[in-house]
């Protein structure tokens, strides 16, 4: 964290100024600021592994399936969604281009509720991703939120659903939302308190 600390505070920094700054630490440039999270807690991985392995399953020999995989939306945002869907022609560099990636997913944590809804949403619509899906597992039930790039350029919402889902965009993909639910929810029932 030392390396980023001296870039905490300021909203004037490009890709180039967080170019060095390490792998593991986790952090998004936004409007030029410097966003540093904290590790997502197992519950929130849990689901973002779930959504990563049912893309897989009837992926196209042609994209991967990555998670936390650095965007580069332009010189001021570079964002890294929970699960990102990359084309391999577009795979040989870090962060990867908007046109490489055909979905971006984020699952939404205490921190991210609302820019995950708002700034995201327009963000990703911006440089053109042309789906985008929202995951909460805040909710009284795990939800999936589907959008997909409008003619306008906009993102228009095609689904919102807690129930078990096969979606269409960019392929077929079955979302087991119900399961999801009831495993976080025996977690939740289970864990420990923070002590």
């Amino acid at each position: 964290m030392d390396e980023a600390e001296h870039l905490l505070g300021r909203d004037d920094l490009t890709v180039d100024d967080i170019a060095d700054l390490p792998e593991d630490l986790r952090y998004e440039l936004i409007d030029g600021r410097l966003v540093v999270s904290p590790h997502a807690p197992p519950i929130h991985q849990y689901i973002g592994l779930r959504v990563a392995h049912a893309c897989a399953e009837r992926c196209p020999d042609d994209v991967l399936v990555n998670g936390e995989q650095a965007v580069l939306l332009d010189r001021r945002n570079e964002l890294r969604p929970d699960v990102v869907l990359i084309h391999e022609e577009g795979a040989g560099r870090s962060p990867v281009r908007p046109g490489d990636v055909p979905l971006v997913v984020e699952v939404v944590s205490e921190s991210s509720r609302k820019f995950d809804r708002d700034g995201k949403l327009k963000k990703y619509a911006y440089v053109g991703i042309r789906n985008y899906w929202i995951v909460d597992p805040l909710a009284g039930r795990v939800t999936l939120s589907q959008f997909v790039l409008g003619p306008g350029g906009d993102y228009e919402q095609l689904l919102q659903t807690v129930e078990l889902v096969t979606v269409d965009r960019p392929w077929e993909i079955t979302l087991d939302l119900p399961a999801w639910t009831s495993r976080r929810d025996r977690i939740r029932a289970v864990a420990r308190p923070d002590n």
